[in-house]
């Protein structure tokens, strides 16, 4: 098995970019969702609330962003080093970052047209896991995990289902994957505990439940109906009592850091061999 892709997302809710290889920290790949688009009362916002996140590209560039938007100018921003601090929101969490500015603040919000803050996650602002599935580990802006996990073999199984019913295939964008393995069979990642990409040893601690964001153009951010939900429905619907929902890819946590890189072997270090419970 080897990696085929690996992609970061700088700000998050964002264009997704592609990279070659990437170096992975505790708290994801560099570059991978340090910085966070919020409304006015500092609550962070993705393409759930913002399909016009997915329009928003975001290219790392020395010392900060290089910011454009589909049919828009560009706007390069400096990583913050200091200044204002303020506590933003995501999901339960509370974290201490870093403002960015007026300027900033005033480009993002006239490119997703509505009132909007940026900022930017230091290596001062921590933040963790909620040390339910494993011990906690630090992460980044990302929903809940530093890394998220997918395979082609189980994207061509859902696809092959959504086909039988009458529907489009979806591409792997729609996951917002950071690491996509060629896996020898669909679902095989149900079965993997702990694999190692190279030189890097990596925790699979959870599945991934999945939202209404698969639903959306990652290019143009536009609803696209009921899929993939509604055929994961059918054959990927969690029945573990803590987990709900339907599930698509394995969120991950590093036990070192290193290079990884698209053509990495990637090994079975220790397996899971109940799998996961599906309804």
């Amino acid at each position: 098995m080897r990696v085929v892709a690996l992609h970061v997302y700088p700000v998050k809710g964002g264009r997704g970019v592609g990279r070659d290889q990437a170096t992975a920290y505790g708290r994801g790949f560099r570059h991978d969702r340090r910085w966070l688009v919020t409304d006015t009362d500092d609550r962070f916002l993705t393409q759930r609330e913002r399909p016009a996140l997915a329009q928003l590209i975001a290219k790392p560039v020395e010392d900060g962003l290089r910011l454009s938007f589909e049919g828009g100018g560009e706007f390069t921003v400096a990583r913050p080093v200091d200044g204002e601090r303020r506590c933003v929101s995501i999901w339960k969490d509370r974290v201490d970052a870093l403002r960015v500015g007026d300027a900033a603040d005033a480009w993002v919000s006239n490119a997703l047209g509505c009132a909007v803050r940026l900022y930017f996650m230091d290596d001062a602002a921590t933040r963790d896991t909620s040390g339910q599935w494993g011990a906690p580990a630090p992460v980044s802006f990302a929903d809940g995990y530093p890394f998220l996990i997918t395979t082609t073999q189980s994207l061509d199984a859902l696809n092959q289902e959504i086909t039988r019913s009458g529907g489009a295939p979806t591409g792997m964008d729609r996951f917002r994957p950071n690491i996509v393995i060629d896996a020898d069979q669909p679902w095989a990642e149900d079965f993997w505990k702990v694999i190692k990409i190279g030189d890097v040893t990596v925790d699979l601690v959870k599945p991934c439940d999945r939202c209404v964001v698969t639903t959306k153009d990652q290019m143009t951010g536009a609803s696209l109906g009921k899929e993939p939900l509604k055929s994961l429905a059918k054959i990927r619907r969690s029945a573990h009592p803590e987990v709900s929902g339907v599930l698509f890819g394995w969120n991950a946590t590093l036990r070192n850091q290193g290079e990884i890189r698209v053509g990495d072997t990637v090994e079975i270090i220790e397996k899971r061999p109940e799998g996961w419970p599906l309804a």
